[in-house]
């Protein structure tokens, strides 16, 4: 898919970040629970707690003055992709600290596309093989990729190999992995954006 296809779908198929919350909002509110199968009731259980995980940060977050004046150096056009789903948890961790740091320039379009509906998008921008989410794809306004980013801070992905080499269960590694996102409170992922729009401004 070359980036015309690819914008026609963003176009298309894409929501913008309150978009995509008041959709959330929507299907927990006529989901009828008792009618779900166990997977799908796992996961709307999920987005029931993430949902109250991003009007937290959302809530709560400023982005600091470095990343503003990275931010405030973005002088063209850009579009952020995000391909997602809201029964992800690392989504509902990382995409209100990305959307609130977007804001911050004008030039910046951000646009969310779910992964299962989208699979022929999801797979152009694996990672190591996997259809894992969010992940954030940024173009100039010819096509150009600029940058990618996801599905967590790198830290945090260090932390989580550290895990399960000391034998640490999913359900285990997961609670420590959003005790993590609780108290580091978007600093780790900020540190990444700033190093990634100062890069791409020296680059392109």
């Amino acid at each position: 898919m070359n980036f015309v296809e690819l914008k026609k779908r963003i176009d298309e198929k894409g929501f913008s970040y309150s978009e995509y919350l008041d959709k959330t909002i929507e299907e927990i509110a006529t989901t009828r629970i008792e009618n779900l199968a166990d997977k799908e009731a796992k996961r709307f259980h999920f987005k029931t707690l993430n949902l109250q995980r991003s009007s937290r940060i959302s809530r709560i977050y400023k982005p600091n003055d470095e990343i503003k004046k990275a931010l405030r150096e973005i002088s063209e056009q850009q579009l952020w992709m995000i391909i997602t789903e809201n029964w992800c948890g690392d989504s509902a961790q990382n995409l209100p600290y990305i959307t609130t740091i977007a804001l911050e320039n004008p030039l910046i379009e951000l646009k969310i596309l779910l992964r299962d509906s989208n699979p022929d998008v999801m797979d152009q921008f694996l990672t190591n093989g996997t259809r894992s989410i969010p992940k954030l794809v940024a173009f100039n306004s010819e096509g150009g990729e600029l940058f990618r980013w996801g599905p967590r801070p790198q830290f945090a992905v260090k932390l989580i190999n550290e895990w399960k080499s000391d034998g640490l269960e999913k359900s285990e590694w997961t609670e420590k992995l959003h005790l993590w996102y609780a108290r580091n409170k978007g600093e780790e992922l900020e540190k990444e954006f700033i190093h990634l729009i100062k890069k791409t401004e020296l680059t392109h």
